[in-house]
């Protein structure tokens, strides 16, 4: 996906989207709709709203984050809540559900958009409608991922002497499953509801089954520099989750990999420095060079 696509036909683009129009302008490009319709929708500019939350995740760089949430588990994020909101009512008897929707900027992607986008799926070069995508690039940068809820962390203040002052210090929702940057501002919490929000028989497009996974290997290096620490075990289980699903530009996935350049991609609080290669019968090999303290 290119944050420089231009749009092919005469739509407004990012430096439109950008620059607020007109109440004029805004009156003549109006669809034809009913009259109450059209009187709020002409108002609807007004509208602000407040982050209820940040994120503390394991993902502190865009790059390698899965393109969807639930394809590694092992990626573990805290969601902070902020005030007014971080009062333990405003969660109370949310662990009652496994999962969550998360209501989210994408706050790291440009504010310019166009219409037309080139989502990976279609490997980079094919065009699709930005509402036909799960592009970040989109015209509010609004994102929407259902994650595992693994804990709930409520707190109240002491005073001296350990008396309990009935204050809160915070509410902290520990997520699992997730596809959230580091600093991402949340702007909703809902519950997920497996009877009503997951459809099976559902079409799915261009993105009809989960992308394909790949082979992960440790080299020796890599090995002996996850081996001193301590949680060597969950955080090689992240690298492979993310690298399985080849986290290269979908410019460079759709060539055969001869094993000669090397990535970074950035995992909690390390480096993971690895190669692609095709093996002889077509298959992609990710082999990790190196795990350097970032």
């Amino acid at each position: 996906m290119s944050s420089s696509d231009q749009p092919a036909s005469p739509h407004p683009t990012a430096d439109t989207a950008e620059r607020p129009m007109s109440d004029a302008a805004l009156a003549r490009r109006m669809p034809q709709l009913p009259p109450h319709l059209r009187e709020q929708a002409m108002t609807l500019g007004q509208q602000t709203m407040q982050p209820v939350g940040i994120i503390e995740s394991c993902y502190p760089d865009k790059f390698g984050i899965p393109r969807q949430p639930g394809l590694a588990r092992h990626a573990t994020a805290i969601l902070h809540l902020l005030p007014p909101f971080d009062d333990p009512d405003c969660v109370r008897d949310i662990d009652g559900f496994s999962h969550l929707w998360i209501h989210f900027l994408f706050h790291a992607s440009p504010t310019r958009w166009t219409p037309l986008i080139r989502p990976p799926r279609l490997g980079g070069n094919a065009r699709t409608g930005v509402f036909a995508s799960r592009s970040t690039h989109r015209p509010n940068r609004l994102g929407q991922s259902v994650v595992e809820l693994a804990g709930v962390e409520t707190g109240a203040s002491d005073r001296p002497g350990g008396r309990q002052t009935g204050r809160h210090s915070g509410v902290r929702l520990l997520l699992r499953g997730h596809d959230l940057l580091d600093g991402t501002p949340v702007m909703d919490i809902k519950p997920y509801l497996p009877w009503v929000d997951a459809v099976p028989q559902a079409r799915a497009g261009y993105a009809p089954a989960p992308p394909p996974r790949h082979a992960v290997m440790f080299s020796d290096e890599a090995e002996q520099q996850l081996e001193q620490r301590s949680d060597s075990a969950t955080l090689r289980a992240l690298i492979e989750e993310v690298l399985a699903q080849d986290p290269r530009p979908a410019y460079h996935a759709a060539k055969t990999a001869d094993g000669k350049r090397q990535y970074g991609v950035q995992l909690v609080d390390v480096d993971v420095r690895f190669t692609a290669y095709t093996q002889p019968d077509g298959s992609l090999t990710m082999q990790v060079a190196a795990i350097v303290a970032s």
